[in-house]
């Protein structure tokens, strides 16, 4: 069946599953995938968020509509938010993760393994990042939207300016909004609180500190195999990097620093750059983001689907 009827004649439906199990906490995937029991390749989405806000259902249309279009497998996945659960605990369940979709997947909902993209923006583009590192057995490939690979650095452990131009807020205000539970997702009922902690944290240079537990000056070593950046070997997978030059949360020297070790040990990888854009690209020329957008589709799709 040409894949250009394949969303037109087969149901594309999500499925919900619980990939692992803290005391009560279940930790869930989101499937998607066509109708059939045709062995098809994976696509992971890890949502962004700074590590302490969102949840598994954020996944970009374009994604979706790649996935369903192609006949991909699509597996979003949670993960512990924290402050309440640290970098360490957050990394063990991307591993995890992907795990659980490598073993369990091919039964469960008929994955091709052997074929597998891991995917994520911000937040996520850096466990796809750490997924190239953790996975016993590397993706096919990774893209990278506007992600980082290196947490010791600068640029987070030092108050961010831009941030600063708004109201200060106070300690005491930040951990009122988070704290009390292990948390996989954030929603209307505890984003507000969450965004408040994040925007304290950016204020204040304190988000290595306190998403990972470990001081990133006394700690360096022992935070060293959660930067990306300080553990490329020639087996890391190939990857894409899409990054604003004008971004203020994440730089684009985090994708450029991580491009460039990249190229130092021989492994294939591509960045598009869009100038004057932010976060999420925004404030860049339109056509240019959607340029870059479809690039990134068809760079999944040439990793998963055999050449002819």
């Amino acid at each position: 069946m040409q894949a250009s009827s394949l969303a037109e004649e087969l149901e594309f439906t999500k499925t919900t599953y619980t990939y692992k199990k803290i005391g009560e906490l279940n930790i869930r995937a989101d499937v998607h995938r066509h109708q059939d029991q045709v062995s098809r390749p994976v696509v992971v989405w890890l949502h962004g968020g700074a590590l302490i806000i969102g949840n598994r259902t954020a996944v970009p249309k374009q994604i979706l509509d790649l996935c369903q279009k192609e006949g991909f497998v699509l597996v979003s996945l949670d993960y512990r938010l924290a402050p309440e659960a640290k970098l360490p605990e957050i990394v063990s369940d991307l591993k995890d993760g992907l795990k659980w979709i490598r073993e369990s997947g091919p039964e469960l909902f008929a994955a091709d393994t052997s074929r597998l993209v891991v995917a994520g923006a911000s937040a996520g583009g850096y466990l796809a990042l750490m997924s190239g590192i953790v996975d016993e057995s590397p993706p096919t490939a990774i893209v990278s939207y506007w992600g980082f690979g290196n947490i010791i650095g600068e640029w987070t452990n030092s108050p961010s300016e831009s941030y600063r131009k708004g109201k200060l807020i106070t300690k005491d205000a930040a951990w009122a909004g988070v704290g009390k539970e292990v948390l996989t997702n954030s929603n209307k009922t505890n984003g507000a609180g969450r965004a408040t902690f994040f925007l304290y944290l950016k204020q204040t240079g304190l988000w290595t500190r306190e998403v990972s537990g470990l001081d990133p000056v006394k700690d360096a070593e022992k935070l060293k195999p959660y930067c990306p950046v300080r553990n490329v070997s020639a087996k890391f997978p190939p990857t894409m990097f899409l990054h604003g030059t004008a971004d203020k949360d994440v730089p684009v020297g985090q994708s450029i620093e991580m491009s460039d070790e990249l190229k130092r040990h021989g492994v294939d990888r591509e960045v598009i750059t869009i100038e004057g854009g932010g976060h999420g690209l925004w404030g860049g020329d339109k056509q240019l983001i959607e340029k870059a957008f479809q690039r990134s589709l068809q760079y999944i799709r040439e990793h998963l689907v055999p050449a002819k």
